[in-house]
C-alpha cells in the first residue's frame, strides 16, 4: 500500500492505472478576470471644515440584477480613516483583508497604530497599480475619508488603475457624473458644515 501523502485520496495505480494528469494541461494563456460579476453602485463623500462625510447603499447588482441588499461597502480603519468601496464585491473583500492584516499589524506595532487616511490612500494606490501592471486588476473605484497625520480632513479616491484624485467633493461610478456638479454648486470648498453637509437635499 502506498503511504506517501501525495497518494491519498487517489485510486490505488495497480488496480486501475496510472493518475492521467494530461486534463490539468493548458496550453492558453494565463487568463484574469476581464469584467467583474457582482459590482456595488456609487460612493459619495464631501470634505468640510472639520471632517469629511461619506456615503453609499447596501446594494450589490448581479448584472442588471439588484441580488444582494445588505453588502456593507464602508469600512473604517483605525480611528482615523473610512473606506468606501465600489465596484467589484469579491475584489474589495480581498482590499478588505489586506487592510484588516494591516492593521492588525500597526495595533501590535511598538510605535502605536501610524494609520490614518493619508497613508491608507496611498497605500491602496499602490496596491491598485501593482494589480493593473501585472494585468490583473482590482476592479474597484475606492474612497478614502479621514484625517491625515496632522488632524486635518482628508478624502480621496483611487481607481484599478492606480490614478489618485484628491478633491472636496468626490463620487465614485456614475455619481461622479450626476452627484459631483450638484455637490459642488451646494456645498462650495470650505463652506459646509458637519450638519449642513449632512441635511441639505441634493435635488433642488
Amino acid at each position: 500500500m502506498n503511504h506517501s501523502p501525495e497518494a491519498w485520496g487517489r485510486p490505488r495505480n495497480d488496480v486501475y492505472g496510472a493518475y492521467d494528469h494530461s486534463y490539468l494541461q493548458t496550453t492558453g494563456p494565463k487568463a484574469h478576470t476581464s469584467s467583474p460579476a457582482v459590482t456595488g453602485t456609487s460612493v459619495v463623500g464631501v470634505k468640510f471644515n472639520g471632517g469629511v462625510v461619506i456615503a453609499t447603499d447596501n446594494l450589490a447588482s448581479y448584472g442588471s440584477l439588484a441580488r444582494f441588499s445588505d453588502v456593507k461597502r464602508l469600512r473604517t480603519f483605525g480611528d482615523k480613516a473610512m473606506v468606501g468601496f465600489g465596484g467589484d464585491v469579491s475584489d474589495m473583500q480581498y482590499i478588505d483583508r489586506l487592510l484588516d492584516s494591516m492593521d492588525i499589524k500597526e495595533n501590535y506595532s511598538p510605535h502605536g497604530n501610524m494609520l490614518n487616511a493619508k497613508n491608507l490612500h496611498t497605500y491602496l494606490a499602490k496596491v491598485f497599480y501593482k494589480r493593473r501592471s501585472e494585468f490583473n486588476p482590482l476592479w474597484n473605484h475606492v474612497l478614502v475619508a479621514g484625517f491625515d497625520a496632522e488632524g486635518e480632513p482628508f478624502l480621496s479616491s483611487a481607481d484599478l488603475l492606480g490614478t489618485t484624485f484628491s478633491a472636496p467633493h468626490l463620487a465614485t461610478g456614475f455619481g461622479a457624473h450626476l452627484a459631483v456638479p450638484i455637490l459642488r454648486r451646494k456645498f462650495p470648498e470650505g463652506t459646509p458644515s458637519n450638519k449642513s453637509a449632512r441635511k441639505t437635499p441634493l435635488m433642488p
